[in-house]
C-alpha cells in the first residue's frame, strides 16, 4: 500500500495530498532550479498526477507557464499569499507526471534523492553526493 502524505505553501493556505511512494527523486543542478528555487540547486520527485489533489487553497494558486532551456514548456504553482513554489506540472516530455518540492511537504521522512542532474552547472563548492551523477538529463 502507497504511504499518504501532505503538504503545504509557507503559510498555509494551500494543502496538498497523494499517495504514492515516489522512486524518481533528484537534485537538479540545472539553470532553472536554480533560479526557481533560489539556492545552489532544487530537490524534487515525481508522481503520477492523477495521485496529486490540492485539498485545500485551489483558489490561492497560481501557475507561471516557463519555457525551460530545453525549449520545452511547464508550470510552475505557487501559492499566491506566500509565494511558497509547491509544485511544477504540466512538464511536455513528463505530461502524466506532477514534481513537487520535497520541502513542500510536511513529513519528508523516507523520501531520499537517487541521483543527481546537470551536475555540469553545479558550482564548484557544491560536493557530490554519492548517487550517481549525471550531467544533463537521465534517459
Amino acid at each position: 500500500m502507497a504511504t499518504h502524505r501532505t503538504g503545504r505553501c509557507a503559510c498555509g493556505s494551500v494543502n496538498f495530498a497523494f499517495e504514492f511512494d515516489p522512486t524518481f527523486i533528484a537534485i537538479c543542478h540545472c539553470l532553472d532550479c536554480k533560479k526557481a528555487s533560489g539556492g545552489e540547486a532544487a530537490t524534487w520527485f515525481g508522481v503520477p498526477t492523477t495521485a496529486f489533489k490540492i485539498t485545500a487553497g485551489a483558489d490561492k494558486m497560481k501557475g507561471f507557464v516557463y519555457v525551460a532551456d530545453s525549449g520545452k514548456k511547464l508550470t510552475r504553482n505557487f501559492c499566491t499569499e506566500c509565494g511558497a513554489r509547491l509544485y511544477t506540472s504540466d512538464l511536455e516530455g513528463f505530461p502524466e507526471l506532477t514534481f513537487i518540492q520535497i520541502g513542500s511537504l510536511d513529513d519528508p521522512s523516507g523520501i531520499r534523492p537517487v541521483l543527481e542532474m546537470f551536475v555540469k552547472r553545479r558550482l564548484d563548492w557544491q560536493q557530490p553526493l554519492d548517487l550517481p551523477q549525471f550531467s544533463d538529463m537521465p534517459h
